[in-house]
């Protein structure tokens, strides 16, 4: 099966392929559903090519799933030729108004029917077929025995399956309640997530008490954290919600993240051609791990490795930020009811990019620039007048954070392209992911931080700063940093402020 993962952005699509998507789908500009991810602009196609290249397997889907009003096909039309720039192998699309003008204007590129089509049965396949469209993203709501009918029905049609990532409550996530709610239209691409919110189930205290037969406050949340409560939609009477309430909360409409990476055998049986993974709005950790557990299990499904080699990356599943798993529809639909609470979480922050080792020349010439640093300094001194000297090394030993550090040479150790992405300290323990490596602690004293314009020992780095690191543990290409939040602790909720 073909493995299909988000790209918001030009670096995810780079880590999506690096770690080991055979297909990443992006957005570009305003015509896909993910409009807050970054997508794609300006001549970034250009580094799409060069991607392509350095990747000429890979494939690369362009999503084109918003419901097009009228000016949408006008603004469409005026970018022709922006869209012509990128080598898009398909479009995914649900607006049939899409199909000529595509088929037309692009007619080597395949016709993909977005999952927002809400495609089910075997004979809304046959016709989607017969309009030219060379994949179906089935809706989420299909089972795996209804997967076999199709597929049965129209071999010709690939079959592309969600496996793994966020639910939305509505119907294959054609959903009105954030335009209802904050006037921000999902079919336009600008869900606010409203599902995904805390909802108040009480009543005003003031009106519970024990006269007239009414319950007490505490006995109505000790019913309300039963589990027993439903919600059951008047003109549909004998279908329940489940209910569940918090502390100071309720989780009505708030999905499970779907998980199917221990169930790949079964979707493959079952006639699906391509796994998808939700998530162009998500990080690139996210994007980077996400894609690798699924490389693994699916090596591992096909006998490229074994089952024990795939089993801890397909664990370190764990170690991404995500709700609680269910199947969702695949196996029975009592799985995809059932509601959760809170954000996604993660015990890790992602806190830098790895670039590919500096040379053993630019690598001297980085410390070396470190060593005149220091010598400058020396200079400056031996020349300024005692007093100014001495007040001036009194200052050093009450601000040693102003003292000049440089690192030394050390044999086997080389200098890489530290992209920080969070504030990190010298010194905390960092851990080195790739594509081949689980995780790889490193220590401390096993790396320095340091600029690299001016060869100076860094004690911290942030985003904002010059940076590269120092180090003697072996780097793989594409390797991301990550280290322990601090802040994380298993088992608790942390409010977002969303």
């Amino acid at each position: 099966m073909e493995l299909v993962c988000p790209a918001g952005n030009i670096d995810k699509l780079s880590y999506a392929y690096a770690y080991g998507a055979d297909t990443a789908y992006i957005g570009l500009k305003r015509f896909s559903l993910r409009i807050k991810a970054d997508n794609f602009y300006e001549d970034e196609y250009k580094r799409v090519i060069e991607l392509k290249k350095k990747y000429p397997q890979k494939r690369l889907f362009c999503a084109l799933n918003i419901a097009f009003h009228n000016h949408d096909l006008k603004m469409f039309m005026q970018n022709l030729d922006y869209f012509k720039q990128y080598p898009i192998d398909a479009f995914i699309v649900q607006d049939l108004g899409m199909v000529p003008i595509l088929q037309k204007e692009f007619p080597g590129t395949h016709l993909h029917l977005s999952t927002q089509a809400s495609c089910m049965n075997k004979e809304a396949v046959k016709m989607y077929h017969s309009l030219g469209f060379k994949r179906v993203v089935l809706g989420r709501e299909v089972s795996l025995d209804e997967i076999r009918e199709i597929k049965d029905a129209c071999p010709e049609m690939e079959l592309e399956c969600f496996a793994h990532g966020a639910m939305c409550i509505a119907y294959s996530g054609r959903c009105l309640m954030s335009a209802y709610l904050t006037g921000r239209s999902a079919q336009s691409g600008f869900c606010s997530h409203s599902c995904r919110w805390e909802y108040d189930l009480g009543v005003e205290k003031s009106k519970l008490n024990l006269e007239g037969g009414k319950i007490s406050a505490e006995a109505a949340k000790e019913i309300a954290q039963s589990g027993i409560l439903r919600l059951q939609e008047r003109q549909r009477p004998g279908e329940f919600f489940p209910v569940f309430e918090g502390d100071d909360f309720t989780a009505i409409l708030s999905s499970k993240d779907l998980c199917m990476i221990d169930h790949l055998a079964d979707m493959k049986k079952a006639g699906v051609d391509a796994i998808k993974v939700e998530g162009r709005m998500k990080s690139t950790y996210y994007v980077a791990m996400v894609a690798r557990a699924y490389r693994k299990a699916l090596d591992a499904l096909e006998g490229k490795i074994s089952a024990e080699e795939a089993a801890p990356f397909i664990a370190s599943l764990d170690d991404v930020a995500h709700r609680e798993a269910t199947t969702g529809f695949y196996y029975n639909r009592g799985d995809a009811d059932k509601t959760t609470i809170g954000a996604s979480d993660s015990p890790y922050l992602l806190a830098a990019a790895m670039g590919n080792p500096y040379s053993d020349q630019e690598c001297e010439k980085i410390l070396a620039a470190g060593q005149k640093l220091v010598a400058d300094r020396q200079a400056e001194l031996a020349a300024m007048h005692p007093n100014a000297r001495e007040a001036v090394l009194r200052d050093l030993e009450q601000h040693p954070e102003k003292v000049i550090k440089t690192v030394e040479k050390r044999e086997g150790w080389k200098v890489y392209p530290y992209d920080a992405l969070n504030r990190v300290d010298a010194g905390t323990e960092l851990e080195f992911v790739s594509p081949s490596v689980l995780g790889r602690k490193v220590s401390g004293s096993e790396y320095d931080f340091i600029n690299p314009k001016t060869g100076e020992k860094l004690d911290w780095v942030n985003a904002d700063h010059d940076c590269a690191i120092y180090t003697g543990v072996p780097v793989e290409e594409n390797t991301l940093v990550r280290v322990k939040d601090p802040e994380y602790v298993e088992g608790e909720i942390r409010d977002y402020g969303r």
